[in-house]
């Protein structure tokens, strides 16, 4: 069983992945729940070419939406020189820039998820909320957030398991730098590219497959703890 035992590089390997993931996830929320109200909810000029925008990142090769955050977040990039010079924040070739490029790729599969579960919800709740004095906001965070709760707990799973997978777009923005921006994918990739690293790919890709089934059985579990709590 020594084989099954990871090395200090690769636990490096799997912490990284682990916190790039979640930083992904946690980061993206926030947005992908106002994106997809507005999508569920508002009727717009645009709306379609917002709907394309937010569901480009799934239908670019990775590399391609790679190589356009590395012209708009790198240190030569519109927004990430503006950024470096002035708050000093750094996205390229750092862990901080693998989480975006995460965050990114996971984003359309966390608003998708959650623009239908809002739009899942009954609009004559939210219509006798109001009716009462309630708020837009209130309405929202009181009636519309609470039942949503089960597409917004699958969406966050959903992009932490992409997170953790992600590979050409995050290597094309931050490279392959073990201990700053080699997350599994990328030690897989590194391993297969060299003469006897198979074990050690293979190791990694066991690990990679017992974190994703997990968060996908995690992610059923709690939608349905949410949906019956909601329920009742």
């Amino acid at each position: 069983m020594d084989w099954l035992s990871l090395s200090p590089e690769e636990w490096t390997a799997v912490r990284l992945s682990l916190k790039v993931a979640t930083v992904a996830m946690l980061a993206s929320l926030p947005v992908a729940i106002a994106v997809a109200m507005l999508l569920a909810r508002r009727d717009f000029w645009g709306k379609a070419l917002l709907n394309s925008l937010v569901h480009l990142p799934l239908v670019l090769p990775p590399v391609v939406t790679g190589y356009l955050l590395l012209l708009t977040f790198g240190k030569r990039g519109m927004v990430g020189s503006f950024l470096a010079e002035t708050v000093g924040l750094v996205f390229s070739f750092r862990w901080a820039g693998a989480a975006l490029a995460c965050a990114v790729m996971g984003f359309p599969l966390m608003v998708r998820a959650i623009r239908l579960s809002i739009e899942a919800v009954d609009r004559r709740l939210e219509d006798a909320a109001a009716t009462m004095g309630a708020s837009p906001a209130w309405v929202f965070l009181t009636v519309t957030l609470p039942l949503s709760l089960p597409g917004i707990v699958a969406g966050m799973i959903l992009c932490f398991a992409k997170a953790m997978g992600e590979f050409g777009a995050t290597i094309t923005f931050v490279s392959n730098i073990p201990g700053e921006t080699q997350t599994l994918p990328s030690a897989i990739y590194s391993y297969t590219q060299v003469p006897g690293g198979d074990a050690n790919a293979l190791r990694l890709t066991l690990v990679s497959v017992v974190i994703s089934v997990g968060a996908l059985i995690v992610s059923e579990v709690l939608a349905r703890r949410v949906a019956s709590r909601v329920a009742e």
